[in-house]
């Protein structure tokens, strides 16, 4: 069979070859150039690390160099700026050696920057939903001449968008776009393994009439090399992974910032060279962090879920977990971090101080080794973002008319389940409430939409999400620390209150409310810190059913270390009687272990 490179043009062939020092594609470059250079859309599936952005992009960067697009030809867009951020060296790399560009735009790019790219747009844009919205709003942007010639959408990490409200919000975004360009655009989302890929596509390919697939190669067994060790406190926890991560590139996850802060403080006294990565840390911190990972530097990451989704920051040689991720699908992409290199295992370390933690970890390693991964459920009927389009349309045209906005919006699969009269009825409450004002039959924004959204030019109409007030946090020689978000400042005392941030702790010296910004001092040695609260864990039917499963067995768990083996033991005596489904009664209250989840629980709750 031949190779799908020699479809490629000689000048791609010849880049690819020499620059890059490629002597062959892998099989998920092969499957997916084939159908991409035949027209269809796509859903690329791989695992970190598995090449899904050159499956995608040389095959489209060849159709650029064939025909050179006026403007832009390939809209690249990724949920977070940090995803961006880091694949745009390797863009860069891929455009330049045969001869084209990509631009990138987000908040952080500076207007000077913007304004030459609008007066010479590049064949590849890079920017995420909100960003793509602000350029569909902005007058000073002319969307006609920059995107006329858009031929192909990439959506990175379509799993983190699909869904949700960014999703609704990005596909409503995509085929308002459309509305401006001259082709079926074509569609390619990139994800790791999810449970319905077909859905999936099914929502990506939305009012597109080209053929689609699913490109899934099979997987090739690997090494993996997984222990839950449980311990009794954090502070052995801390030790533990400290000796682990010596000489070593390792991440640790952590459930929220509060842990992330709190492990990364503690690693720091047991002399562990030691980096902190979430999203209230300053770009620049985070920046450094990834830097010296990919420059070879042995060291710890301690993050959130900001390094889940396909930031590269190298090989890895360890990955660790402090209690337990809610998804299957989080705990895949996590250890699929590592095992990269030829010879290498992949592996990941749980560490957990509860049984809760403990049969929620074993449940999910269970659940992937029968190769189960969570199912994207796709919700038609988003009320919430079809107001913010509504409103987003209203700021993009000046007026537009009702029957417009029908149009324009009833296309989109996140809003298929809503009906004519009740969008009509949506338009005349809101009418009704001043959101929006009509003239001469065209809507327009109300004076209600105004007073609350108004601000800053509506810039809290370009994202669909609640984004809490952040805070800058500064020394008093004002060096930048990161941020905060506003419901924590406010627990703040000026001088007496001691927090974590940066793996640092500090004392908060003064509150300036209207510019959000606290001014801080190093804490001193021994000053007990505080951070905010914790997140309710979620747990699925399917994770639940398997615990109960767990429960009622009787079998050794070879991941285990000796203090799990025993607590989950301690579990199975306590907790096995309750797998039978039945209501436990004594003289107070009933008790039924459902071993459901949280909706179906709570569900009955209401019932009830």
């Amino acid at each position: 069979m031949n190779s799908v490179f020699a479809r490629f043009p000689d000048r791609l062939q010849s880049a690819i070859v020499s620059r890059l020092g490629w002597t062959s594609l892998r099989p998920v470059q092969e499957l997916a150039g084939d159908k991409l250079l035949d027209g269809y859309n796509a859903l690329i599936l791989a695992p970190t690390a598995g090449g899904k952005t050159e499956a995608c992009m040389f095959p489209l960067l060849a159709q650029m160099v064939e025909r050179e697009p006026t403007g832009v030809g390939i809209l690249y867009i990724a949920p977070i700026k940090a995803l961006l951020n880091n694949q745009a060296d390797r863009f860069h790399n891929y455009t330049e050696m045969i001869g084209l560009n990509r631009f990138l735009w987000h908040g952080d790019i500076k207007r000077s920057q913007k304004t030459a790219f609008i007066r010479n747009p590049t064949t590849v844009l890079m920017t995420t939903p909100e960003s793509l919205e602000g350029m569909l709003i902005s007058s000073s942007v002319p969307h006609q001449e920059i995107f006329a010639d858009l031929r192909a959408i990439v959506i990175d990490e379509i799993h983190a968008l699909a869904g949700s409200d960014r999703g609704s919000h990005l596909m409503s975004v995509i085929e308002r776009l459309l509305r401006v360009t001259n082709y079926d655009v074509q569609r390619i989302g990139l994800s790791a393994t999810v449970g319905n890929p077909d859905r999936i596509l099914q929502w990506l390919q939305g009012t597109s009439r080209r053929s689609s697939c699913v490109i899934d190669p099979p997987l090739i067994p690997s090494r993996k090399e997984i222990r839950i060790l449980f311990k009794d406190s954090q502070t052995a926890i801390v030790e533990q992974a400290s000796l682990m991560a010596r000489s070593k590139k390792s991440l640790f996850f952590c459930q929220s910032r509060a842990l992330s802060e709190g492990i990364a403080a503690g690693m720091k006294l047991q002399g562990t060279d030691v980096f902190v990565h979430h999203s209230s840390v300053a770009l620049e911190e985070r920046t450094l962090a990834e830097a010296r990972f990919q420059h070879g530097h042995n060291n710890c990451i301690v993050c959130t879920s900001t390094l889940e989704l396909g930031i590269d920051v190298g090989d890895l040689d360890a990955i660790f977990q402090h209690q337990v991720p809610r998804t299957v699908s989080s705990f895949l992409q996590r250890m699929g971090r590592t095992g990269r290199r030829e010879g290498q295992i992949s592996n990941i370390t749980f560490f957990v101080d509860n049984f809760d933690s403990l049969l929620h970890a074993i449940a999910l390693v269970e659940l992937a080794r029968k190769h189960w991964v969570e199912p994207v459920a796709i919700n038609d009927r988003n009320w919430a973002v079809l107001v913010q389009q509504l409103l987003a349309m209203t700021m993009q045209f000046g007026a537009v008319s009702p029957e417009d906005c029908w149009q324009q919006l009833s296309i989109v699969p996140d809003f298929q389940g809503i009906n004519r009269t009740e969008f009509d009825r949506l338009i005349r409450h809101m009418l009704d409430t001043n959101y929006l004002y009509m003239t001469g039959g065209l809507l327009s924004i109300g004076t209600q939409t105004e007073k609350v959204f108004g601000r800053k030019n509506f810039i809290a109409l370009y994202a669909v999400f609640s984004t809490p007030a952040n805070y800058e946090i500064h020394t008093l020689a004002g060096q930048h620390i990161g941020s905060l978000d506003q419901q924590f400042v406010s627990t703040l005392t000026p001088e007496k209150t001691c927090f974590l941030l940066g793996g640092r702790a500090w004392i908060a010296n003064f509150i300036h409310h209207p510019e959000r910004k606290v001014d801080v001092t190093a804490a001193p040695q021994g000053k007990k810190p505080k951070w905010g609260g914790f997140i309710l864990d979620i747990l699925s039917w399917e994770i639940c059913q398997e615990i109960a499963s767990i429960l009622r067995s009787t079998d050794n768990i070879s991941y285990l270390d000796s203090n799990a083996q025993i607590a989950l033991t301690n579990c199975r005596i306590d907790l096995g009687r309750h797998t039978d489904n039945k209501i436990y009664w004594d003289s107070a209250r009933a008790t039924w272990w459902t071993f459901a989840g949280l909706r179906i629980n709570q569900a009955l709750k209401y019932g009830l």
